[in-house]
This record gives C-alpha cells, sequence and structure tokens, in this order.
C-alpha cells in the first residue's frame, strides 16, 4: 500500500465548512495516512488569520501591553469552528488548555518566547481536528512533534530540520497503518525541548520532512488554487496550468514571484525523488501541478514565465578589470560585510554589476557601499539604478532547444520593452532579463504569448 502525506494549509482549515471538505478529501483516498495541518487562515467570517493573533498577543505581551483581546479572539475562532461540526466543548477547551500558559511563560528570550506562542496555532488545531476525525468514526491520532522526534536547529523562527528527525520520524509509518496521523506543522523542538518554528510558511517544510522520513508515494499540498500557471494571474488572463514540471522549475519559478509553495519544501523530497502534487481543496476534480524530478520527452520546452519588481543594481566600470586578480571576490565581500545578499552578478571586459533586492537598503547604506567600493576597488565609475523588475523564463527544454533567447528579446522589443541586462543561470533552464519595474506587466504578458 502507497503512504500519501497530505498538508493542508490555512485556508483549507479556516472554517466549519472548509474542516468538512478537508475531512472529505482524506476519506476519498485510503492511502491518505498523515494528515499535516496549519493554523487557520483567513476566511469570509474571519478577517484574521489566527498565527497573526497569536503573533500580535506575542507584541502585546512583549511591549508589557494587555494581550487579553487576542487571546479571546484564538479560543473563540477556534470555537466557531469546531462546535458547529458537533465537536464537545471540553474537547475544544482541553486543546486550548496550555495557551494560557504559553502566553504566560518568561520573555526574557524574545525569539524563544515568540515561536512557543504562535506554534500553538498549528498544535491546537490538529488536536481538535483528530478529536473531530474519531467522532466520526474515522480511527486518527494527534502526534507531537516532540514525542516524535521532530528536531531542529535553535534558530527561533527560522529553525532547520537535524539529520536525526528524518531517523525518528520514520517510525510514525506503523503508526500509519493503524490509523490516521494527525501532525501539526511550522515547528519541531531543540534538542533542549524549547520549541521552534520554521519562517513563516513552514508547515509546507513539516510535510515535505514528513514524506521523507516515511517514503511516501506522494506529498499532496493543499491549498486555495488549481496548481502552479505558466504566468501569474494576476498580470496574464487565464493564464495555462502546468500540468506536470521539475523540482529545477520549480525552484527557478518560486525564485521570482510563484510563492504557492515553501521554498525550503523541495528540497527534502528531492532526496528520494518523491512527487508533490499541488491541489485545490476547493477544487478536488482538478488533479492540479505534479512536481516531479525527471522531465518527460513530451513536456513543453518552455513552462512558465515568471517577474518580480524591487530590485536595484551597482555597476562598476574599471578598465583592465579582468586581469585585476581577486575583484570580483572583494566586490561581493563589500556586500557580505554589510549583511546583504546579491541576487545576481552579470559582467563584462570593464564593467560589473551586482543586482540585489533593494527592500534590504537603508537609507544611508547605498552611499556606505558606494564608498567602500571607491576605497577597495578604486573603480573608474559607479553607477546605481532602483526600481529594477525581473523577468524569468523557465524550463528545462532551453538546453536542447535553439533560438529561445531570440525569440524572447524579440518579444519584449516588439512590446516596446528595453533590457536593462540578460543572464542565463549555468544550469541554463532559465533566461532572467532585467527591466524597468513600470514596464514589468507588458513584458510578462508579451513574453507569455510568445511561448505560449
Amino acid at each position: 500500500m502507497g503512504l500519501i502525506v497530505s498538508k493542508f494549509g490555512g485556508s483549507s482549515v479556516a472554517s466549519s465548512q472548509k474542516i468538512k471538505q478537508t475531512v472529505e478529501i482524506v476519506r476519498l483516498d485510503p492511502n491518505r495516512r498523515c494528515v499535516v495541518l496549519s493554523a487557520p487562515g483567513k476566511a469570509p467570517e474571519f478577517s484574521v488569520k489566527v498565527t497573526d493573533l497569536l503573533i500580535d498577543a506575542v507584541t502585546k505581551t512583549l511591549n508589557r501591553q494587555d494581550y487579553a483581546e487576542p487571546l479571546r479572539e484564538v479560543k473563540a475562532r477556534f470555537a466557531a469552528i469546531y462546535e458547529p461540526l458537533g465537536v464537545p466543548r471540553g474537547v475544544i477547551d482541553g486543546a486550548l488548555g496550555d495557551l494560557e500558559g504559553r502566553v504566560k511563560s518568561p520573555t526574557n528570550h524574545p525569539g524563544k518566547y515568540r515561536d512557543l506562542v504562535v506554534a500553538a496555532g498549528e498544535d491546537i488545531n490538529c488536536k481538535i481536528f483528530a478529536e473531530y476525525l474519531n467522532i466520526l468514526g474515522v480511527k486518527a491520532k494527534y502526534v507531537c512533534p516532540k514525542e516524535a522526534g521532530l528536531l531542529v536547529t535553535p534558530i527561533f523562527g527560522d529553525a532547520q530540520p537535524l539529520p536525526e528527525a528524518s531517523v525518528n520520524l520514520a517510525k510514525l509509518k506503523g503508526l500509519c497503518a493503524e490509523g490516521i496521523v494527525v501532525f501539526p506543522g511550522f515547528f519541531g523542538y531543540t534538542a533542549d525541548g524549547d520549541v521552534a518554528t520554521f519562517s513563516r510558511g513552514g508547515s509546507d517544510l513539516t510535510g515535505a520532512i514528513l514524506a521523507e522520513a516515511m517514503d511516501a508515494t506522494e506529498y499532496e499540498n493543499w491549498t486555495d488554487v488549481d496548481g502552479i500557471f505558466s504566468a501569474h494571474p494576476h498580470m496574464v488572463d487565464s493564464p495555462a496550468q502546468i500540468t506536470a514540471l521539475t523540482y529545477k522549475e520549480m525552484r527557478e519559478l518560486s525564485y521570482i514571484g510563484f510563492n504557492v509553495l515553501h521554498e525550503e519544501a523541495v528540497r527534502p523530497v528531492m532526496r528520494k525523488k518523491i512527487p508533490i502534487r499541488l491541489r485545490n481543496t476547493n477544487n478536488v476534480d482538478n488533479k492540479g501541478t505534479l512536481i516531479v524530478s525527471e522531465r518527460l520527452p513530451g513536456e513543453r520546452d518552455v513552462v512558465g514565465v515568471a517577474s518580480g519588481g524591487g530590485y536595484c543594481s551597482f555597476t562598476l566600470q574599471k578598465f583592465l578589470m579582468n586581469r585585476e586578480k581577486g575583484f570580483g571576490r572583494k566586490l561581493l565581500s563589500i556586500f557580505e560585510d554589510m549583511g546583504l545578499s546579491y541576487e545576481h552578478c552579470p559582467s563584462g571586459v570593464d564593467n560589473i554589476s551586482v543586482i540585489l533586492d533593494q527592500d534590504q537598503l537603508k537609507p544611508e547604506t547605498v552611499n556606505n557601499i558606494i564608498r567602500a567600493m571607491d576605497e577597495v576597488l578604486v573603480p573608474d565609475e559607479v553607477k546605481t539604478e532602483f526600481g529594477i523588475a525581473l523577468v524569468s523564463v523557465v524550463g528545462e527544454g532551453l538546453v536542447q532547444k535553439v533560438g529561445v533567447l531570440s525569440q524572447a528579446t524579440g518579444a519584449l522589443s516588439r512590446a516596446g520593452v528595453n533590457i536593462k541586462l540578460v543572464n542565463q543561470g549555468s544550469s541554463e533552464i532559465s533566461m532572467i532579463f532585467g527591466i524597468d519595474a513600470s514596464d514589468e506587466s507588458k513584458a510578462v504578458n508579451a513574453l507569455y504569448k510568445e511561448f505560449f
């Protein structure tokens, strides 16, 4: 028998009706033996996510303000979701039992305190959901990440799974044979026994870790969209849904603008070549988008066009730069020393550009960067440019296809889009064009029409 790990996002568990849908989906396939839940998200009747309410409680506590209201809303939210489904109030209150204790915990380590409180949303939801399944006659068991051995690094707010976590979690496979395992997403435990969360949206990562540990045949990620589209629906009218793409293509698309899946969730399943399927809780008939390790010969050469704005460039001109040993290392060290990460670094014989996310910069940072460049590298000229958008054409078929660059630049030219930079990664599965941010929508539509 195959084993499917099914993760349901916040929008899929946001109301009584959504919980009913989730249960029906779990019942549709007997191989769905491990269910990972997020905390309830927004719904028409609920304008704030449970996680955001918990963050508000943390902020108020750390600022010595009254946290009673967000905590009251969290409790009321779970009651509003599960009481109409026939879950006894005693069960709901039991799951909420340690919430007050979490909020009243020591605050001397703000990061540790935050994670302890914020992780409560997933934990409470899974405890009640498991009981609801049992009320319906579906054998289920809530599993605590600490008891299961989901060990993570003590980097609060951005934890990573430790290697031994996979060995520990593999033991859950036997439990899955007895009933449905309900496992909270988003957090694990450090070796010292402290709660540590992954970065926001980290329930995706929890599901991927479990799928790898238990050798799942498939990892399902249920959300509120049908899958991945060939372009962002806000940019292009009715873009084509991608039926299948590779892990690498997914990474390239998610790098710029495609935020359907947490960026770290691909790595665990890649190691064992476990397929990921993105599906819509509200449209079960749609089979979603399948993410696999190898591209089929008949698949499209270009699978998608992605874009994102808010980038800037620092371009240095220096005669005979190419003969100066260590020039690139010294340049990138300037950004490293200021705690900045870069995105791309295209270069010519006598010039080199560094592209980075301009949201990292403070008003004084730009002057500090230019001053450091002048002192360390003595360039002939330094130019800065802001308001750059990056547009990417992605597909593993680009490696074999002749003339894609010509097609893309031709399409952009006909649309009147000026190209500021071109960068093709060494993997040769994406081409990235830097353009003025005001032309982003025009460029995406031109490239989509060209290739789709």
